[in-house]
């Protein structure tokens, strides 16, 4: 029995070890880019790197595209582990670049470029100081909330606090807490976490158009979590599965998303669509 006991004690210890450590450590695992060292990233053709200034103070690098006249802007923020680059590069081209749409994408505070500690009060002054940008720099352009994974979180938070044409998501979850509870099954996620992003309810009662797609073989985040997500949004949330991972879906559904929210927009947008299908 005192063999017994020794063994539960040390488990006992070892688990709280463990919890304490997910615990201290849980940004690093939750904003791992902020702490990646990576190279300089490349140009975007098209597209200007310039400096955004949130309320607290913080500076956030980020790349502007400005959009045709009467036409639209998608704000997009990017993975916990990407930069925006490749987000301003994708809506700077293809249906996007016909339908005439600018493209503001930020850099997340502690993330290249930008200052700070990432937080999830702080990405939500990140998408408040991006959406704020974009608005400024085309007065009375319809914005667009796009957000891939962490992104799709700031996006559903920054609707919930401005008006916007609608929300493009890619492999969203419904909140980190369930998220976390799955991946650390036998850890007090409830009583630990700091942001728990409840995009759940953060995005019920939206009235405008919500597309949510997501990959059949999703490693990071189960069908489940988005197909929740998509529920809580209501009448309002189209919910596409589609054969992929947690990456390799992403722009898949570009021309059904451009198309659909392009729609919205009427006649407004029509001549500037013109001129950018032109040679």
């Amino acid at each position: 029995m005192r063999v017994l006991g020794l063994l539960v004690l040390a488990f006992a210890g070892l688990y709280g070890v463990a919890v304490l450590s997910l615990a201290l450590g849980q940004r690093r695992l939750i904003y791992p880019g902020a702490w990646l060292e990576r190279p300089s990233a490349a140009a975007v053709a098209g597209a200007e790197a310039i400096t955004l200034h949130t309320a607290d103070g913080e500076s956030l690098h980020a790349l502007w595209r400005p959009p045709l006249p009467g036409c639209g802007v998608v704000v997009s923020f990017h993975g916990n582990a990407s930069v925006p680059e490749p987000h301003a590069e994708r809506f700077s081209e293809a249906a996007w670049r016909q339908g005439g749409w600018g493209v503001l994408a930020p850099s997340y505070r502690g993330y290249p470029g930008s200052t700070g500690r990432p937080s999830e009060d702080g990405l939500i002054r990140d998408g408040i100081a991006a959406y704020v940008a974009a608005a400024e720099r085309a007065p009375g352009a319809p914005i667009l909330l796009h957000g891939h994974s962490l992104g799709a979180a700031v996006a559903v938070a920054v609707a919930e606090r401005a008006p916007h044409l609608g929300l493009y998501l890619e492999a969203p979850f419904d909140s980190m807490s369930h998220l976390v509870a799955l991946r650390f099954p036998f850890v007090p996620s409830r009583w630990l976490l700091a942001d728990t992003y409840r995009s759940d309810r953060r995005i019920t009662g939206r009235t405008e158009p919500v597309l949510i797609v997501q990959g059949t073989h999703d490693p990071v985040v189960p069908a489940k979590l988005a197909a929740r997500l998509a529920a809580a949004a209501g009448p309002s949330a189209q919910f596409r599965l589609i054969p992929g991972d947690h990456v390799s879906i992403l722009g898949e559904a570009d021309a059904e998303a451009e198309a659909l929210f392009r729609a919205r927009l009427k006649e407004r947008c029509g001549a500037g669509s013109a001129q950018a299908a032109a040679p």
